[in-house]
């Protein structure tokens, strides 16, 4: 779509939300406060004396058809700002009135109004030039939720409700199929219905719990995440869940980073004696870590280091620990402890382009490995904003230095790249590689950040061949980005339907009697010495209700054994996706299944 079509868009979804916002005032009396457009539609939060439900939301839908078709102007106006927040608040629009104050003490001398027939609100705009522009049928309201004033959950819970809009009805009824297969890939709802994981509320919210199935998979991914790095010349490295507050003040997470940060845990007396209130004779402050890096470069600062033991590649799945705000937290993509796959390149200047070159290869590798279209990944070549430099450690030659290679190695690799200017760490620039699921929802995943902040905090140096002391370059690199929302992307981009090598169970058996257990327990066996996963139904249910549950599970391949496979050297297998099954023997059945597995890719 084109950047003035997106516009366009842009304005008719803003002017959505206003006509929402009518249709709530009428019907409601509701008071009015944000309303912006979003991605692929518009929400407006609003307070109003009854609490809106799913229920309201059609009435509110013919409502806005209503104002639609009256074909209200949308006429803008200005205001001295003074009069601007006396007229909200005699309407009782206390929440634009106080962004209008805001506005006010910020030096702003005007503020615009959009008016379209009794409705009149604070807006910047821009709105379309009537409210009979918008096609009836290019709209729908689809959920409701709570939001705090501005955001702070200091202030009062208001309501929100959101809204998908297009151009016309085709595009909107294409977009609503398109939610309506996403939800059926819903991570959340998968993993409960595969029982891979959930998240208790007596255990911590954002802290999965892995069952058997899940805990399988991530093994599975961890392995191969494990085997490929040893293949590719890195060195494994493990740290500790948490670190001295001092380690955090030499890195700077302590102040820079402390909005993500759990506070710290008091060393020095047991739960017991501070149940007793017993005074702490000696104390220590420890918190748990949000990230990897320091332990890493400490591990680096134990022995002298010289140029011939460039470059150190080390990598770690190392869990950490932000905070994130309860609102926020959203099943494995968002979550308050998380396991990054972490690795750190140490290198000298003359070996940082091939260091960058290998890792992008790295990362497109694992991108195809488990299945992903490099064509769904968008990457962001993020730099620093010139005119502040003053946000930024490091010089401006190391600055020109490292952008430099990130763009050239991006160049090299024949990446379709983005440059976002001001995006970069105030760390260093970095490439950021977004994976887009069946929503068009782009995901962080992989990235690779230079680091000025590390090597200086830390005083990190090697001997060079002029046997002086040298600064070493640190990269920063990721390729899941966290196992967590790696492996929910899985579920989702497989809709749980796992390739066999990804699949917790590969092979599930269905005895036909109970006669019939014994067989398939041995049948079981038999594959699991040959490393093929493999679960039996034991239940006592008709062989038709154990296939409809094992077609739910969704593994590869479903066995059903009677009188005749007991009897036989022949296998009756079902496949996944498949209605009919067919007859194979034993060992060809396990030759296939092993050589799906060894594939991978």
């Amino acid at each position: 779509m084109s950047q003035q079509k997106n516009q366009q868009l842009e304005i008719l979804r803003h002017s959505l939300s206003h006509i929402m916002m009518q249709a709530l005032e009428r019907l409601y009396n509701a008071i009015p406060a944000v309303g912006p457009a979003i991605e692929n539609g518009f929400y407006h939060d609003f307070d109003c004396e009854r609490q809106i439900t799913e229920s309201d939301l059609p009435k509110i839908e013919e409502e806005m058809k209503k104002i639609i078709k009256e074909n209200l102007e949308i006429e803008k106006q200005e205001m001295e700002i003074g009069k601007g927040v006396e007229f909200l608040k005699n309407k009782n629009y206390r929440y634009t009135a106080e962004m209008a104050e805001d506005l006010k003490a910020e030096g702003e001398i005007k503020i615009s109004f959009y008016k379209q027939g009794e409705f009149i609100n604070m807006c910047k705009g821009p709105h379309l030039a009537s409210t009979g522009k918008i096609n009836s049928n290019s709209f729908k309201l689809t959920k409701l939720a709570g939001a705090y004033w501005k955001g702070d959950e200091k202030n009062k819970m208001i309501q929100r409700i959101y809204g998908v809009a297009f151009n016309d009805r085709k595009e909107l009824k294409k977009y609503l199929k398109m939610i309506e297969e996403a939800e059926k890939r819903d991570h959340r709802k998968l993993g409960k219905e595969l029982d891979l994981f959930h998240i208790d509320e007596k255990v911590g919210l954002g802290l999965p719990l892995w069952h058997p199935k899940g805990a399988m998979l991530w093994r599975l991914v961890e392995d191969f995440w494990h085997q490929e790095h040893l293949r590719n010349g890195y060195e494994l490295v493990k740290s500790p869940h948490i670190g001295n507050r001092i380690l955090w003040e030499t890195s700077g997470h302590w102040g820079f980073f402390n909005e993500s940060m759990y506070p710290p845990i008091e060393i020095g007396q047991t739960l017991k004696e501070k149940q007793k209130k017993q005074k702490v004779k000696e104390s220590e402050e420890y918190l748990l870590k949000p990230m990897n890096c320091p332990f890493h470069i400490q591990i680096y600062k134990n022995s002298p280091r010289s140029y011939k033991e460039l470059p150190m590649r080390w990598a770690e799945c190392g869990t950490v620990y932000r905070f994130e705000k309860k609102g926020e937290l959203s099943g494995l993509t968002r979550v308050r402890g998380f396991t990054q796959d972490d690795a750190h390149i140490i290198c000298s200047a003359d070996q940082v382009e091939n260091e960058l070159g290998r890792v992008i290869d790295f990362i497109l590798y694992i991108f195809k490995s488990f299945g992903f279209d490099i064509g769904l990944i968008n990457v962001y070549l993020s730099l620093r904003d010139s005119n502040k430099k003053g946000k930024y450690a490091g010089d401006d030659k190391g600055w020109e230095f490292t952008e430099k290679m990130l763009r050239k190695a991006a160049q090299n690799k024949r990446l379709n790249f983005i440059e976002e200017k001001g995006e970069a760490a105030f760390y260093g620039p970095k490439l950021d590689f977004k994976l887009k699921d069946c929503l068009g929802r782009e995901w962080q995943c992989s990235t690779l950040q230079f680091d000025f902040n590390l090597p200086e905090r830390f005083d990190m140096t090697f001997v060079n061949n002029k046997g002086e002391d040298e600064r070493p370059f640190v990269l920063h690199r990721a390729l899941f980005g966290s196992f967590e929302r790696f492996i929910a992307l899985l579920i989702e981009h497989y809709a749980g339907a796992f390739p066999v090598w990804l699949s917790p169970v590969q092979v599930k058996i269905i005895s036909v009697s109970e006669s019939h257990i014994e067989y398939c327990k041995k049948l079981a066996q038999e594959f699991k010495e040959k490393n093929i996963r493999t679960e039996v139904d034991e239940a006592n249910e008709t062989v038709g209700n154990k296939i409809r549950k094992a077609v739910q599970e969704k593994p590869p391949y479903i066995l059903v054994i009677g009188d005749k496979e007991m009897n036989s050297d022949r296998l009756n297998v079902r496949d996944r996706g498949q209605r009919e099954s067919r007859e194979i023997s034993k060992q060809d059945f396990i030759t296939e299944v092993l050589g799906k597995i060894n594939q991978k890719r």
